[in-house]
């Protein structure tokens, strides 16, 4: 319908001067304009949210859990570090400081607070800039989610837009969750959520946290780095106070109930107090959880890990090897690095350790050291570094002689061996998991031959356990979020070995109170090694040099080695 002027006015400017018709005519036009722009505004932000995975909010990447045979927890960093927590998990406490600091209204607005929106844009035309933003817990969630980061009105309208997508979709609790597990607190790199700042500030659960650990924990969300209380500490206590106070406004506390908070203990850590387990035996259990697992399922996360660790011993191994290795180190000039002589000493050579532990029956791997500090060097030498054996390797030039129905002398290996030659000695050797390279000749039987920790460990076991050779194994089982089994390892075993000849070969290990033991070293005194059988299973334990020079003397070579084997028999 077109207007003109002799067409008699509609009903509805009857009521209106003539003189002022074409003027409302223009504003209900603008008016109808402004209708039509809105909605297809409307539109156009609700279209581009919707293209957006809703799911995502939801799919926080969780902490991997790691275990030990005994399904203790080991504090190890396998992908994901993040610990999530539900609402459930939260002091109530901690909920109504989160509601007091950042988002008053919370749990009655629909996503975005209009009135702060409008007052933060009045605030940014008058700053020409944008220095407000009236961000709800909602509309960060949504922000730190799809990563919206960008500063401008385009960024402001999606992200509002998907607040709203947010909020249809998930409760209150489950997004002021899902905010906490999101956002970082400055701990440290790569640790965010609420769960991590409370187990490294405070060593506690964040349930377990009180009212003045709460208050500090949300006092320092504006400002993780400046306000964390392991930089500042007078900084997160005032805070803490602002937190309390902002509280006392919106009367959730009075100010008696303020004092008494002020006066709870802050059960504080330091940084150095907070130890994540780093060993040699977790490098391993990432390497065979990357090999096991997809990438994508990995950093996900939520997988729960079962190892075949025997922590306790671990931990007494390495103690006990480092004490012996420190009185060796007494009366020489060489000993274990500092942290800053290792950064800047080029090619540092200092004595090492190596052991691995496995379960004789079964091939698991029940300790495993790489070396004297993971800090120092992180290099595996269980599985890589192969090592001149010298007579350490008469147990199995016992076990090839037997294995032939030749006798055994003990203490005499070049008389044990000489009936079957180097060949049969080379070949029942690899039967037992040894891959050398071997000497061709007579020195063989003396030990001119190498291998790894990992393998003479694979080939006591294979003595131990009447011949049948196991294969070692770091991982028994891993689950995933849904607690389903996705990994499941089965012990495999391979016979290499007549029963007998096996019993005839341990006759050379010497009995002691706790375990049978084997004790060797090169001629060249730059190699020392022990093979134990023991309670915890069969170990291999090796000492010497990245770059191979001389321990000490023989007689101080073979007192080390009993102060090993006094140790760990008691």
């Amino acid at each position: 319908m077109s207007w003109r002027p002799q067409d008699p006015p509609a009903r509805w400017l009857r009521r209106i001067p003539a003189r002022y018709h074409k003027l409302a005519r223009i504003a209900l036009g603008m008016a109808i304009g402004g209708i039509f722009g809105a909605f297809f505004f409307c539109l156009y932000y609700s279209t581009l949210a919707s293209s957006y995975d809703i799911a995502e909010v939801g799919k926080l990447p969780q902490r991997n859990r790691v275990y030990d045979r005994f399904n203790n927890e080991i504090d190890a960093v396998v992908g994901s570090t993040i610990d999530l927590i539900e609402f459930e998990d939260l002091p109530p406490f901690m909920v109504k400081a989160l509601q007091a600091r950042e988002d008053a209204e919370f749990f009655t607005h629909s996503g975005v607070h209009i009135r702060g929106l409008a007052r933060a844009t009045v605030r940014n035309i008058k700053d020409m800039k944008f220095t407000q933003g009236a961000s709800t817990l909602s509309m960060q969630l949504a922000r730190n989610t799809y990563e919206i980061r960008a500063k401008s009105l385009h960024r402001k309208f999606l992200e509002i837009a998907l607040t709203l997508r947010v909020e249809k979709h998930y409760s209150k609790q489950q997004i002021m969750a899902g905010y906490l597990n999101r956002i970082y607190f400055g701990v440290g790199a790569g640790h965010l959520g609420v769960q991590d700042a409370a187990r490294h500030y405070f060593g506690q659960h964040v349930r377990d946290l009180n009212e003045a650990e709460c208050a500090m924990l949300i006092g320092i969300i504006r400002g993780p780095h400046i306000f964390s209380p392991w930089r500042d500490w007078e900084a997160a206590l005032e805070q803490r106070d602002q937190v309390l106070q902002r509280m006392i406004a919106m009367k959730f506390i009075d100010e008696t109930e303020k004092q008494r908070i002020i006066e709870l203990p802050i059960r504080m850590t330091k940084p150095e107090q907070v130890i994540t387990e780093k060993s040699y035996a977790i490098q391993a259990i990432v390497r065979e959880v990357n090999k096991l697992v997809p990438a994508e399922e990995i950093q996900l996360g939520g997988l729960h890990i079962y190892t075949t660790l025997d922590m306790p011993w671990q931990r007494r191994l390495e103690k006990e090897l480092q004490q012996t290795l420190s009185s060796l180190e007494k009366d020489k000039t060489y000993r274990s690095p500092t942290l800053a002589e290792y950064a800047t000493t080029k090619n540092p050579n200092y004595l090492q350790m190596t052991a691995v532990t496995l379960e004789t029956k079964t091939g698991a791997i029940l300790a495993q050291i790489g070396g004297r500090n993971f800090e120092h060097s992180a290099f595996d030498r269980c599985h890589t570094a192969r090592r001149d054996l010298g007579t350490a390797f008469e147990p199995f030039v016992a076990v090839a002689a037997a294995q032939r129905g030749r006798p055994v002398y003990p203490g005499s290996p070049v008389r044990t061996g000489m009936p079957i030659g180097p060949e049969g000695v080379e070949r029942i050797a690899r039967r037992c998991g040894l891959s050398g390279p071997f000497a061709t000749t007579e020195d063989l039987y003396r030990g001119a031959v190498s291998a790894t920790p990992m393998e003479m460990a694979i080939g006591l076991s294979t003595l131990a356990n009447k011949g049948q050779r196991p294969k070692p194994f770091l991982i028994r089982e891993i689950r995933n979020s849904d607690q389903e089994v996705i990994v499941r390892h089965q012990p495999e075993l391979f016979k290499a070995l007549n029963p007998d000849a096996t019993l005839a070969a341990l006759k050379v290990l010497k009995q002691t109170s706790g375990a049978e033991i084997f004790t060797g070293a090169t001629g060249s005194e730059r190699e020392a090694w022990m093979l134990r059988l023991g309670p915890k299973g069969s170990t291999a334990i090796w000492v010497g040099f990245d770059q191979p020079q001389v321990i000490t003397h023989e007689s101080r070579l073979k007192q080390f080695l009993s102060e090993i084997v006094n140790r760990l028999d008691n």
